[in-house]
């Protein structure tokens, strides 16, 4: 099959180089034009393990980047259009489909020849978005939908830092159809695959990833305000508690320990976006969802918990040289979108900290780049920020900091409970 996915980012880039595994031939339309230089050149515009190689196997062979002006050849090649863009959340939480939108706008324009087509949003949309909006707007376009052309959803589970293992060795695979013959041709699509594929309706493929990112984004912020109220009982070492309620064998073995343990809040892209979008749905539809309210609430208010605690452990030291250890959103990964480590850092500028430094071991870079406000000192290396610092604060449980307490006997706030 010929397979056009629309965005060369985190999810973009590891499902295009993901069908290339699989045996078809994708093309990848990206719109930045450093970002696309950069994959084309063999290179990846993030980190993430695994994807070098695969980019290294498929680039020019299966895998092929091109920009929004070759859409006129790829398109009418294409058995499949998915679309990997930006869905941001505004101020009224809903998702913003304008990205998405504007790609479907380009792909119809560059089918002339009505050959049946599947377009496929992967982006992470509301649940009855694709039902309500998305199909709407293509039939207003004149296309009659289920018998010219196909209109699903196939929702990712991709975390960062494994995204490409992630996608190969996937637990299932949801397929969000309304007509039988998409059904069909994702079906062929994902024929290689041996794991579980689930065809279910449009509103239920967007549900089940909202399913999965909230009850995430509830357990981090219940285990975040059973830390607040920890420290506000006292006496009480939550790094242990934590580690012996998983111990619990109603876990089950299964892999929720890092989402039920406390530390700075939920970042990233996902977690924020989907969380404030669903209950933006929900009120929406009449139901004020109070465990989603306050997930958020809690979240949001994390920060501010965590710099003061920071104050108090230091005794209100606004002198101190104060290094901030972890500025990524999440170990194994240079992703500082929404990253709990920047709102700490303007909290306490805000409480009269002026002599903050920090330290990533991937995403100095990115953190500069993304908050070019921060009056922050960025250090290259672990050793010399630890020598140079007079305390530190964890921010982000890189397996790197583990040793500190064996390289400097200064005082460190440690707001992962990791060490």
């Amino acid at each position: 099959m010929v397979i056009t996915v629309f965005g060369l980012g985190f999810v973009g880039l590891t499902s295009a180089l993901g069908f290339a595994e699989y045996g078809h031939t994708v093309y990848g339309v990206e719109v930045n034009e450093e970002r696309l230089n950069t994959i084309r050149s063999g290179k990846l515009p993030f980190l993430e393990k695994g994807l070098d190689e695969a980019l290294g196997r498929h680039l020019n062979k299966r895998f092929y980047p091109v920009s929004l002006a070759e859409l006129d050849r790829v398109i009418p090649e294409s058995d499949c259009v998915y679309y990997c863009v930006g869905t941001p959340y505004g101020k009224n939480g809903q998702a913003d489909l304008t990205y998405l939108l504007t790609a479907v706008d380009q792909t119809l324009e560059c089918m002339k020849d009505r050959r049946f087509r599947v377009l496929v949003v992967k982006s992470t949309i509301p649940p009855s978005t694709t039902e309500s909006k998305i199909v709407p707007y293509v039939e207003s376009k004149g296309w009659h939908v289920g018998t010219e052309i196909g209109i699903a959803n196939n929702p990712e589970f991709l975390r960062e830092g494994h995204c490409w293992d992630d996608f190969m060795n996937a637990d299932r695979i949801v397929l969000g159809v309304s007509d039988t013959r998409s059904e069909s041709v994702l079906r062929d699509l994902y024929r290689s695959v041996t794991v579980p594929v689930f065809c279910v309706n449009l509103n239920t493929g967007e549900f089940i990833k909202y399913l999965s990112n909230t009850l995430l984004a509830t357990l981090i912020s219940y285990s975040n305000e059973m830390s607040v109220v920890a420290d506000n009982i006292g006496h009480i070492n939550v790094a242990q508690a934590f580690r012996i309620l998983h111990m619990d064998k109603r876990w089950g073995g299964c892999n929720m320990a890092s989402y039920a343990y406390p530390g700075c809040g939920y970042g990233g892209y996902c977690l924020p976006k989907d969380t404030n979008a669903l209950y933006a749905v929900a009120k929406t539809a009449g139901f004020d969802a109070q465990i989603l309210k306050n997930v958020i609430a809690v979240n949001d208010g994390m920060p501010h918990f965590i710099a003061r605690r920071i104050d108090k452990a230091v005794g209100g030291n606004k002198n101190i040289k104060l290094a901030i250890l972890g500025l990524s959103f999440k170990p194994e990964s240079d992703d500082v979108r929404d990253a709990p480590s920047v709102k700490i850092i303007r909290q306490l500028s805000l409480l009269g900290y002026t002599h903050l430094c920090g330290y990533d071991p991937v995403a100095n870079a990115e953190f500069r780049k993304y908050y070019p406000d921060l009056q922050i000192a960025y250090y290259d290396g672990y050793d010399e920020i630890v020598r140079e610092a007079d305390a530190f604060v964890i921010a982000t449980a890189w397996e790197e900091f583990k040793d500190i307490h064996t390289r400097t006997d200064k005082q460190v706030i440690d707001c992962r409970y990791f060490l």
